[in-house]
Parts: C-alpha cells; structure tokens; sequence
C-alpha cells in the first residue's frame, strides 16, 4: 500500500499511526525567523591544527552558525554507533593555547578531545545547536544492514541516542560524561537503494527502511526530550533521491541538507571543465540532459515535487573547488577538455593562488584560470548571492562542506550569515 496515501496527523510532535502499523512523530516546519547556516566540522581536523578553537571560535564561525554538525560517527557492523576515533573525541589532551576556554585539559580530566571543546563552545554560544553526523562517504557500508529490520532499527536508534545524546561513552566511568553536548543527530547514509563508496551494502528495501528507520530514531530522541534535532544529508542527484520517499521522510526530519556539489569534478579527468555547484541551468554547457538538471534551482524543484517541504530544504554549499589543467586559452578555460584533472582545493588556497576571476550570471558561479589552470569555487559574493536566492526561494537555509577550508576570519561563513538576515 502507499503509505502517502494514508490519513497522517497534523498535530505537531503528537504520533500518528500510519497503514502498516508505523507510528511516526510530526515535527512540524520551522518558525519563520532566521534560516538554517549549518556547518559541518571534521573530526580529523584536530590532526592537522584545525582545532574547534581556530576553525569555529577564532574564525567567527560559531557566532554566526544555527547549527554544527560534528562529522562523523560510524555505523558498524554489528549494527550501533560508535566513535570513529575515541582519542580525537573525548581521550586527546587540549592544550591551553587550543582551547576555547583558555584553561586546557588536565591528563586526570575525564572528559577531554573534540568532546570537552564543543562543550566549552556550547558555553559561549548556547543558542548553537550541535549534532553527530553518522556514516559519511566512507562510513555508509553497514547501514543497509543495520535497518534491515524492525528489531535491528530499534537496537541502532538506542545506540545512537545511548553514546551521543545521553553520553554514555564506552566504560562505567564514561556513563552520561558526554551528556548535553549533541543536540540530535544527522544521518548522512550515502545512499540508500543506490551506490556510494565501493562495497556499500545496497538493497532495494533501503528506501522503505530508512523512512521507518528515521520514523524510529525521531521517536527515541523525542522519548528522551522533545525538541531534540534530527536531520539528514541527502544527495543532489535525482536518480540518488529519488530512492527516498521525500513525502514520508520530511514527517520525521527537522531538515535536510541536500549536497548541492560534486556534479562536476576530478573523475572527468579530460573536463570538459565546468562548475561543480551551479545554482542554475546553463543550455549553452556541454553535457546530457541529466547532467544539465545537476543545477541547485533544478534539485530544489525535484525535492518540492517530490513532496519534501520546503522550509525543511537546506542547500549544501562547497567551501572547496575543482580544477584541471592543460586548458586551452578559449571562452576562459570555460567549457573546454583539458590535459588532467586537477582534484580539489580548499577556498582559502584557491584564494591565495591569486589567478584572474570570471563570473558567469547564467549559472551564479565563479571561476579563476591563469590560461593554463581552471578552477571552479565559490567566493565570498557568489556564496551570499546563492543564500540570499536560497532565503528568497522560502527554503530552509544553507548548509557548507566543510568549515576548515574557509579563510581564517571566516569570510564564507560570515558573507552567507549576512545574506540569510
């Protein structure tokens, strides 16, 4: 039977029993106020001086951000969530000088790492919301597997909520230590019913159970406290989106974020070059019709149509760009085949190269090219130029991959934050 097709309620936060005997939570659609800025913080980036203090406190970021969320948690194997590297989380030792509160973290300290950051982060900025992002490109294998039933949905949701909503880190000494950093969760599951990375499990059943698997962690978190967040990011590609049952799944999701990038790039690898994040359709650019619909206005039709609502609708937004090279002096390097691909580049080197800038007003992007090299990015206008059609369009807000690439004062972050208002 369609579930779409039967009688839902419309009471927020009260359940409805649905055909098939699912009981769903309502979330409603947010207030009209301030859009969604969502940025997405890498674990791993402690690794390589990206600590929260410098990407999140000393950029700026976190005074102009709704949300973070802080990826990744893993699904594994035998089904729950876990810390993808425990030491980076909560084990690590913050010096003084990288921490947001300026006192450090003593060896004997329980809680320490990534955790204990955005907890003093959190102090500083309480209306900041902060989510575990679960799954990613590389974590997304187990999924399938992990919601394959109604007993395994369940036994998935509690482990999530356990470890990082109730913060209940793995040891007696760890039950509730982590409490009250995460505000909710962010399924990243890349994709359901259709491929991702090489070896995903990937079922045709994916699509019914990630909405009932959605349809159960949003009942589990309201169970602990109304109010905390569930969100999901979800591909751009419609033959990717269109495994998800976009009418159903928006019933229990505060928001999506819909990864508008990547319809270009480095696997291309004689281009032609193009832009890997258009906000719209350009008919003069070379490529099939499927290719042309890889446009932000074009994906945000698709989900609407699909029945998703719309200010539950977040646009992803790239804080990095792609290139080739050996691209011959026409049009710019716009349009033309190339030598090799370049891969990607974070916004603030690309920045630093310091090649010419064109803008294209069809399409809303930018690129640079120094008539050997091209690359395509967003900068400062053309990012608040795509959040203020975003805040026109109704949508929900705009969400960035990721905040280490953006300049030190946080100058993307600070330009979409001025458009939103």
């Amino acid at each position: 039977m369609n579930i779409s097709k039967c009688l839902l309620s419309v009471i927020p936060l009260i359940t409805a029993t649905l055909c098939g005997g699912v009981t769903y939570a309502q979330t409603p659609s947010p207030a009209v106020g301030r859009s969604n800025q969502v940025g997405y913080f890498t674990q791993w980036g402690v690794y390589s001086g990206n600590t929260v203090k410098k990407v999140l406190e000393d950029s700026g970021a976190a005074a102009n951000l709704t949300h973070l969320n802080y990826a990744f948690g893993d699904v594994t194997e035998q089904g729950v969530c876990a810390s993808l590297d425990p030491w980076a989380d909560w084990q690590k030792p913050t010096a003084a000088a990288d921490s947001v509160d300026g006192t450090g973290d003593a060896d004997t300290q329980a809680l320490k790492g990534n955790f204990e950051e955005l907890r003093e982060l959190k102090a500083k900025h309480p209306d900041l919301k902060v989510l575990i992002s679960l799954g990613g490109w590389t974590k997304s294998k187990w999924f399938s597997d992990a919601v394959l039933t109604p007993a395994s949905r369940i036994k998935l949701a509690r482990s999530c909520v356990s470890l990082f909503v109730r913060g209940n880190l793995p040891g007696d000494a760890g039950q509730g230590l982590a409490a009250g950093i995460f505000d909710g969760i962010d399924v990243d599951w890349e994709y359901p019913g259709t491929e991702g990375n090489a070896g995903n499990i990937v079922r045709r059943e994916d699509s019914r159970n990630y909405t009932l698997f959605l349809a159960e962690m949003r009942r589990q978190l309201d169970a602990v406290r109304p109010g905390l967040l569930l969100t999901a990011a979800t591909s751009a590609a419609a033959a990717k989106a269109a495994k998800l049952e976009l009418g159903n799944i928006g019933r229990s999701l505060d928001f999506i974020n819909v990864m508008a990038y990547d319809f270009h790039g480095g696997w291309e690898a004689q281009g032609p070059t193009n832009f890997h994040s258009a906000l719209r359709q350009d008919p003069a650019s070379p490529g099939t019709l499927a290719e042309h619909a890889l446009n932000v206005s074009d994906v945000v039709d698709f989900y609407v149509a699909g029945g998703f609502p719309k200010a539950k609708l977040n646009i992803g937004l790239p804080y990095y760009g792609t290139g080739w090279k050996g691209v011959p002096n026409v049009n710019n390097g716009l349009y033309q085949l190339a030598a090799s691909a370049l891969g990607s580049k974070g916004y603030r080197d690309l920045e630093a190269l310091g090649y010419s800038k064109f803008r294209d007003p069809v399409t809303g992007q930018m690129w640079i090219y120094n008539g050997d090299e091209f690359w395509a990015y967003e900068d400062a206008q053309s990012a608040a130029a795509k959040a203020a059609w975003v805040k026109a369009q109704g949508l929900g807000g705009v969400m960035v991959w990721s905040l280490e690439t953006d300049s030190a004062d946080g100058a993307l972050t600070n330009a979409i934050a001025q458009a939103l208002k």
